[in-house]
């Protein structure tokens, strides 16, 4: 398969060092996507997995590798930390081999749009003020997640072509998570349609999404733990929403 090549990449909720990573399908996406610019958009390093306990495969040390070596080769890579890798926005404007932390940035599409980049988890209430719940609900999230990797694991045995993930189907039959997302846009877009900005792009809930909302396009990323989604720029500045699917499958 060729490389795609995009004016920029915006990638989030990686959750490397953690069992929900799907390591494998983000190196492929690696692999076969270059840029001129990447972003990470926050929740890169799951430093709350690892403080409870130390998960660090072959296949995790491999995308950091990935990722440092696209930056040698001149993808400028801008890391944006969110709530699970919060410390790292200690290190605001800070470079370290050649990617640079910022908490927040602008950035301006081919078209001239602006858009602000940003984790989002300072735009959920719970993430901000309620931190034990969130990390009780991190909690469970983890163990459906870790259910669903099985039932990869069995279609993959039994060579079934399926999308399905029992943790979105759970997550999205939950009236108040609806509920939930639904305010969190609204909470951005409300915050931010003022600001001289075209739209917003940011991660954190682990939905992926293109819409406008009152004139203002609210992007979100969502992740590589379930949807293995990216959003990309193309050269003449039109912005997609692409899900990957790995292109080998391993067993």
């Amino acid at each position: 398969m060729t490389t795609n090549l995009y004016r920029t990449i915006w990638i989030s909720d990686l959750h490397i060092g953690s069992t929900q990573c799907q390591a494998d399908v983000l190196l492929d996406f690696l692999k076969h996507n270059d840029s001129e610019k990447l972003y990470l958009v926050g929740d890169i390093i799951d430093f709350w997995s690892l403080s409870k306990k130390m998960y660090w495969p072959r296949e995790h040390n491999t995308v950091i590798q990935k990722i440092l070596r696209k930056a040698r080769q001149g993808t400028q890579i801008i890391y944006v930390p969110g709530n699970h890798d919060e410390n790292v926005r200690d290190y605001d404007n800070y470079v370290f081999g050649d990617i640079i932390v910022k908490i927040s940035d602008i950035h301006t599409t081919a078209q001239g749009k602006r858009f602000l980049i940003v984790h989002g988890d300072e735009y959920d209430a719970i993430a901000r003020h309620h931190r034990w719940i969130a990390k009780i609900g991190s909690v469970g999230y983890d163990w459906l997640i870790s259910l669903n990797r099985f039932l990869r694991l069995f279609k993959r045995l039994l060579k079934i072509e399926s999308h399905f993930s029992l943790a979105a189907f759970i997550k999205y039959k939950v009236k108040n998570v609806i509920q939930f997302i639904s305010n969190y846009e609204e909470t951005i877009v409300h915050t931010l349609k003022n600001e001289n900005l075209d739209g917003v792009i940011c991660g954190h809930i682990h939905h992926a999404e293109i819409k406008h909302i009152e004139n203002f396009l609210y992007i979100n990323t969502g992740d590589f733990v379930e949807s293995c989604t990216a959003i990309v720029e193309h050269h003449d500045g039109e912005l997609e929403l692409i899900k990957w699917k790995k292109q080998t499958i391993s067993f």
